[in-house]
């Protein structure tokens, strides 16, 4: 027997022809964990009638919160954090792990699931955030994240209380871990997006060493919607996105999906 660790990230559930590849996700044994690194949906019911519908099928689910969890209209009741709190309250309801959980631990690995937001700090040198998002607005590149999740919350200092939270967490865990975030860690995947100015809204610089002063084998992560692996000083870094029907269409786009992450023998485990 095997037990395997999974991940995947960017359902998109809203989008119906995802719901093929949704209702596909089982595991290979009863015994198997689920990540999902994030952009389920948008609708806070919809996120949790699938995430209850995966916890249904594995053992474990961890969930972090991607840039679509967090999109909100002013006529919302919840929005920015209290979005968030509230999104963490009903996975808690349905026995779904958040990054306000205590980290679980698969067979001597601390899964670490963290929630950091952006700063707009992936931007090219010499522009400020102002200059760089004006940059980008004059070349018709802006993330919906604008206009539906930055009018409701200061997003660099919700980034930044992240960043200080998740530090303190993780300075108390020993041993291996596998982080999971929903976006990149680090800028090297950003690097390779057509079109450098959307690295506004793809993470912080401020991760970078996270991986390699953590102890991680691997870190998950997903928000480019290109899947694959690159190894980044020494680690692992893998994107797990479903994404798109034009992109998920695209011959060889998924490979390995749903992504197994790590399999121990039940024997040795």
């Amino acid at each position: 027997m095997t037990h395997t660790l999974w991940a995947v990230s960017d359902l998109h559930a809203a989008v119906r022809d995802n719901s093929q590849h949704i209702m596909s996700i089982h595991p290979a044994d009863p015994s198997d964990w689920l990540i999902v690194a994030g952009d389920v949906a948008e609708r806070n019911n919809v996120i949790i009638d699938v995430l209850a519908m995966l916890r249904s099928r594995f053992a474990k689910v961890i969930w972090v919160p991607g840039n679509h969890e967090l999109f909100s209209r002013t006529s919302d009741r919840f929005r920015g954090r209290d979005k968030y709190n509230e999104l963490v309250d009903l996975c808690r309801r349905i026995d779904v792990l958040t990054p306000e959980d205590p980290y679980p631990m698969f067979h001597g690995v601390t899964i670490v699931p963290l929630f950091t937001l952006y700063d707009y700090s992936f931007r090219q040198p010499g522009l400020g955030v102002e200059e760089a998002v004006q940059s980008a607005r004059d070349k018709g590149i802006m993330l919906t994240d604008e206009f539906a999740i930055a009018p409701f919350v200061d997003v660099r200092g919700w980034c930044w209380d992240r960043l200080a939270y998740s530090i303190k967490r993780l300075s108390r865990t020993t041993g291996p871990t596998i982080l999971v975030n929903h976006w990149p860690l680090v800028v090297e995947p950003v690097n390779q997006v057509r079109f450098t100015e959307i690295g506004l809204w793809c993470g912080t610089r401020h991760t970078r060493s996270w991986a390699r002063r953590y102890d991680a084998q691997v870190v998950i992560y997903g928000h480019l919607h290109m899947p694959g692996e690159m190894v980044v000083e020494g680690v692992r870094h893998v994107e797990v996105s479903l994404g798109y029907p034009r992109e998920w269409r695209m011959p060889g786009h998924l490979g390995l999906w749903p992504y197994p992450v790590m399999e121990v023998d039940g024997e040795n485990g």
